[in-house]
């Protein structure tokens, strides 16, 4: 069993100020994994203050001297790759074939992507007599999601440490051993000590501390609507900057004339990956009703033939994080059905032969109008709604008709007749015909309307840690 009993602050793991633990549960087996000691306010005042003095020396620092640093992260993560997977797959019940084929190597590749984006970052530019300089916005508050622990600290962590900032995590309590070991890779890396700090606990308490806190100037979440609003609340007094990754509700929008059989397997496939626990994943599948027959078909096989099972079993879909999120998915199946939703595939209880785990019916549901609560909320489970659409207005209409704005998908005949399509949907990342690709870990990620704002990833990634500085005068006048 594991035991997380101490926080890493300034550099070393310290005692908490507090004494509540609480159980970490495998959600595969519903059996406890280990024991995690809970932040406190106090915890959070010293791990800012850590922060506070170590950011005079380390915004100074060269970017040679930031590059090298993280290539030394980059060798020490690869040494704990085994541990990390083990980790994931224990506190998660990802399939362990997920965890080698895209949960570690998407964290790989934004580690790659944040020393090949510091090469090239301009930090300083010249307009006429004037300097213009990019520099670290201060101490940085970062509160991080379960569903991709790993990488999503990884998205935040690099791009502050790139910048020259310095840092409080606070991951998720339902994920919080890959986040320990990741304290011990950037330990084990010679990150300086109060640069990275580390304070696990949850929202209300750890999370409200820092999102409030007076010396943190920048607070970056990954996580639902819900707990952005309560971030952004908390942070208002202080005027601190605010970035923000959030739900998603997004539309895969199949074009009479795309190859049904491929962009429908796909659709399917990629909402079911990770037991649905992806902001960007294609919940509203938006299908012409002259070949909705279709369409239902192709979905209900694809449901139908996708196993579920334990970590190590070679399943597609493990298990969802929690009871609470179980409960949620439950209620969300149950909930379509009263609405008047066909279920086509799937529905509510444990798949055959599970009876213990919080694994979750790969379930399609169709006849779905764009007003149900299943095509309203995010689910965050493998739960696929299809909607028809008359036609191309029709289905542009209901695309746009979300809260959300993170991501779309849109399949058709030809790129461009998809691409013209795709300009007109508010979404932060449009995926246009083929294969649906897990990532691109290269693109800017974020979102419209309540998906939050703001980007990550690469060099984008880098822009919510600096502030712009202009110094008058710092060029002399060019002789004429």
């Amino acid at each position: 069993m594991r035991e997380i009993m101490k926080f890493y602050i300034d550099g070393q793991w310290v005692g908490p100020k507090g004494s509540r633990v609480c159980d970490v549960i495998n959600p595969a087996t519903e059996g406890v994994a280990g024991r995690m000691v809970m932040g406190e306010k106090e915890d959070v005042d010293c791990a800012v203050a850590a922060a506070w003095r170590a950011f005079d020396s380390y915004s100074r620092t060269s970017m040679e001297e930031r590059l090298r640093l993280l290539q030394r992260i980059d060798a020490c993560f690869q040494a704990r790759i085994p541990d990390l997977a083990s980790a994931i797959t224990e506190e998660m019940g990802c399939p362990a074939w997920l965890v080698e084929k895209a949960q570690i190597p998407i964290s790989a590749a934004h580690i790659k992507i944040a020393i090949e984006a510091l090469k090239s970052y301009r930090f300083e530019e010249n307009r006429g007599t004037t300097l213009i300089r990019r520099e670290p916005i201060g101490v940085c508050g970062l509160i991080t999601p379960w569903n991709w622990p790993v990488a999503l600290i990884f998205t935040k962590v690099l791009p502050a440490i790139a910048t020259g900032c310095t840092l409080v995590l606070k991951p998720s309590e339902y994920a919080p051993f890959s986040a320990s070991i990741t304290a011990e890779i950037m330990d084990a890396a010679g990150v300086p000590p109060g640069v990275f700090n580390l304070v696990n606990g949850d929202g209300p308490t750890v999370g409200a501390a820092l999102s409030g806190h007076p010396d943190v100037d920048m607070l970056s979440i990954t996580g639902s609507v819900r707990a952005g609003v309560d971030v952004a609340r908390n942070a208002a007094a202080t005027v601190k900057r605010v970035h923000q990754e959030l739900g998603g509700k997004s539309p895969n929008i199949i074009l009479a004339d795309a190859d049904l059989e491929k962009s429908v397997t796909s659709g399917v496939s990629f909402m079911m990956l990770n037991s649905g626990q992806s902001c960007s994943a294609p919940s509203r599948m938006l299908a012409p009703r002259s070949r909705m027959a279709e369409v239902i078909a192709i979905a209900r096989s694809v449901a139908e033939a996708t196993t579920v099972g334990p970590p190590d079993s070679g399943a597609y879909v493990g298990p969802v994080v929690n009871a609470r999120q179980w409960d949620r998915v439950q209620g969300l199946i149950r909930k379509g059905i009263e609405e008047g939703a066909t279920l086509v595939a799937g529905g509510p209880g444990r798949p055959a032969g599970l009876e213990r785990g919080y694994y979750v019916r790969p379930t399609v549901f169709a006849d779905v109008t764009n007003d149900m609560t299943i095509a309203r909320e995010e689910i965050f489970g493998p739960v696929l709604v299809i909607i028809g659409y008359d036609d191309v207005e029709d289905a542009i209409r209901i695309a746009n008709d979300t809260n959300y704005g993170l991501a779309a998908y849109v399949h058709a005949g030809s790129t461009e007749k998809a691409a013209a399509v795709g300009s007109r949907i508010r979404a932060g990342q449009v995926y246009l015909n083929g294969d649906i690709d897990l990532l691109d870990p290269y693109i800017p990620f974020g979102g419209f309307k309540h998906s939050g704002n703001g980007r990550e990833w690469g060099d984008f990634g880098f822009e919510a840690f600096l502030e712009v500085k202009s110094y008058l005068g710092r060029n002399p006048p060019q002789a004429g």
